[in-house]
């Protein structure tokens, strides 16, 4: 599914690129050693006090260095990026799968900070923070008015382990004002969006990112469903830009027999690391189905091309991103780091997934998804370009590819007539919310099962957003089916979270449905 049909709620933690991390924090021991000083570091040294002592003007050699590093990674590979310490914890909090906060999903909405939903085991819900909330203090810094932006929320929200903040609180359903006192903690960023059973025998998990916590979370969702009756599973890998390979690892040792290869890495001195499962898979027998798209990246790719080369499963969807560079981070000292590619990653038949850069800067890398339009891959598999000189054969004869992406077994083209322009997104999801906020006593009687089975079937409230929007827009029968589907999946995103939301959009997902016919025409 495409990142745009995603809730539009501030998310909140972002990763920072595609990546495939070995360790948070990673030192190297072919670092440079920092009780030498080397030509280079010393003509470095001369130029910033050349500059701070004679340049004409004043300037921040701290940005110019920035700057610096950022020009000098650019001329190396897409992946190599340089980390300012400002946006550090973000990237390590997603990644670990976790920040220290008061736990809410929020939007601003009218100036306000609104919550969307507290996130379950954070101090919020246990402090008594309810959805549709407005938060309108925070220790006497005032958070509402048209200058607040979202981004800068969390530096109000967020702090120290067991620091207390005093929030303002204005409850709408209760027409009250009120202040609460919540002491920050350790609030749990989850890597499973979704986990649930289509049908009496197929289970579906899917992942958002491959962190710290990302195999426990799985590992959990695996085993309910496997309670619940599951005989084949539905990993949906559609979207995840990846992150750690040893949690990628762990996930396919899930599902791959003892000592079966997983994946392997090659350094610049051509030393290779190899992964191999273990005895500890709980679903080696059982049937697999793995999703990917063209924003499936990194450690998704781990999992797809293991699991294809071994000849478990069925990869479907999409060809996927194509990055298959190893980083690791390297603390600058100064609260920064450095990303560093180190080493290749290649699937057990060999082959190497990384598409192909330039490294000179790489305007075009980041272009692929437009190429692919154009290209017609997107509609149609045989617009997907192979290199013969890259054919692999797996065990059982089946032949795959590299140079770019993991080419799915099964090809489902992207789905063009649940196109919706941004108009439509935001304003639903207004709307969804505003609609929620107004009938929150009305709406409690609702479950899920019976919200998706009979909610608005007589279409007043989706008629509702149609009379709103008419001064604007005139959608077409086309779009208007796309609509009311949005508009119930949104609904029920703000009442019941992800999984409302997306078991609505899955109802019509292209991917699913080609999953269930394959499992009649094996009955």
């Amino acid at each position: 599914m495409n990142k745009k049909h995603l809730p539009l709620y501030l998310s909140i933690a972002v990763i920072f690129g595609l990546l495939i991390g070995v360790s948070i924090g990673g030192n190297s021991g072919n670092m440079l050693s920092l009780s030498k000083t080397t030509t280079q570091e010393r003509k470095i040294k001369r130029l910033i006090n050349f500059i701070e002592r004679d340049y004409v003007d004043k300037v921040s050699t701290d940005s110019l260095l920035d700057g610096a590093i950022t020009q000098m990674l650019g001329k190396l590979d897409p992946h190599s990026v340089y980390i300012p310490k400002e946006n550090l914890q973000a990237v390590q909090e997603s990644m670990q799968g976790k920040f220290v906060g008061i736990g809410v999903q929020f939007r601003i909405i009218s100036d306000t900070i609104t919550v969307i939903q507290p996130i379950k085991g954070g101090p919020s819900i246990k402090a008594g923070i309810k959805a549709g909330d407005r938060i309108l203090m925070a220790n006497k810094d005032t958070l509402f008015g048209k200058d607040m932006l979202s981004g800068a929320v969390p530096r109000y929200l967020k702090g120290k382990p067991n620091t207390d903040v005093n929030l303002q609180v204005y409850r709408k359903s209760t027409d009250s004002l009120f202040n609460i006192d919540i002491t920050r903690g350790s609030v749990n960023i989850k890597s499973v969006d979704l986990a649930y059973m289509i049908n009496d025998s197929i289970g579906y998990i899917k992942l958002d990112r491959f962190a710290r916590n990302t195999y426990r979370e799985f590992k959990s969702a695996l085993n309910n469903l496997i309670d619940d009756g599951m005989t084949d599973l539905v990993l949906d890998l559609r979207g995840n830009g990846g992150g750690f390979i040893d949690i990628a690892n762990s996930i396919v040792d899930e599902f791959l027999e003892d000592d079966k290869l997983i994946v392997f890495t090659k350094d610049n001195k051509g030393d290779i690391d190899e992964s191999f499962a273990t005895s500890k898979g709980d679903f080696e027998k059982g049937g697999l189905y793995v999703l990917i798209d063209e924003n499936s990246a990194s450690a998704s790719e781990i999992v797809a091309g293991a699991l294809q080369d071994n000849d478990k499963g069925t990869i479907i969807g999409r060809r996927s991103f194509g990055k298959g560079l190893v980083q690791i981070e390297m603390d600058l000292g100064d609260g920064s780091a450095v990303r560093l590619t180190t080493a290749r990653y290649y699937t057990p038949t060999g082959r190497s997934i990384q598409k192909p850069y330039n490294g000179n800067g790489n305007k075009n890398y980041y272009r692929d998804y437009q190429k692919r339009i154009n290209s017609g891959e997107l509609l149609s598999k045989d617009s997907i370009k192979v290199v013969d000189s890259l054919q692999f054969k797996t065990p059982k004869g089946k032949v795959v590819y590299g140079g770019g992406g993991i080419i799915p077994d099964v090809f489902v083209a992207i789905d063009t007539t649940s196109y919706m322009s941004n108009f439509y997104f935001n304003t639903i999801n207004n709307f969804a919310f505003d609609y929620v906020d107004n009938n929150r006593k009305k709406l409690e009687k609702w479950t899920i099962d019976s919200y998706i089975e009979d909610f608005d079937k007589d279409e007043k409230i989706f008629d509702s957003y149609l009379t709103d929007i008419k001064d604007k827009i005139n959608p077409s029968f086309r779009a208007k089916q796309s609509i009311k589907r949005y508009l119930k999946a949104s609904i029920a995103n703000v009442l019941f979270g992800d999984v409302g939301f997306y078991r609505i959009i899955h109802q019509e997902d292209k991917m699913l449905q080609k999953v269930l016919e394959l499992e009649t025409k094996q009955e």
